[in-house]
């Protein structure tokens, strides 16, 4: 009897803990009709501000007050979005290249101070052709997978095409 409500309370706990696990709520489909989902990188040539990503989000009619868009996570990376238009949506990914200087010597103990790097797992485990959505509905956290965004030609700043005179 005693082995019996053990083993009871074991099951009990066990259930309770996969049920209350925190589970992400993907949706199969968008609660509004999206118009285009496309990335163009950037680059910059002369003033070496680096490269990134944006990501683009175009609806067909303006966005429903009761939804939110909240991040994008796309290659490794994730970014708030900002309203461009009514119906469009933009997100900006940089890649973090912040590498510290490192000191080498052929006497190692002069190389002690040396930060080992830090490696981040990214949030989700996406395919390089996949992006994942994160929105709000009615205040409740929702995920939407985008499947094969499409990828424009790269912008180079500053702009290598001439105007015209």
């Amino acid at each position: 009897m005693k082995t019996s409500l053990q083993i009871m309370f074991l099951l009990l706990i066990i259930v309770s803990l996969v049920y209350c696990a925190p589970k992400e709520d993907i949706k199969i489909s968008f609660p509004q009709k999206i118009k285009s989902v496309y990335y163009q990188k950037w680059i910059d040539l002369k003033e070496s501000k680096g490269s990134g990503t944006f990501f683009y989000i175009e609806f067909e009619a303006p966005l429903s007050k009761d939804i939110q868009l909240v991040k994008i996570y796309f290659q490794n990376q994730e970014a708030n979005f900002e309203p461009v238009t009514k119906n469009t949506f933009v997100a900006h990914l940089a890649p973090n290249h912040t590498t510290p200087d490192l000191i080498l010597h052929k006497d190692s103990r002069k190389e002690y101070g040396n930060q080992a790097p830090v490696i981040t797992k990214p949030k989700f485990v996406l395919k390089a052709t996949e992006a994942l959505l994160e929105y709000k509905s009615n205040g409740k956290s929702y995920f939407f997978k985008i499947n094969n965004p499409k990828e424009k030609p790269m912008i180079t700043y500053p702009s290598t095409i001439k105007p015209k005179k």
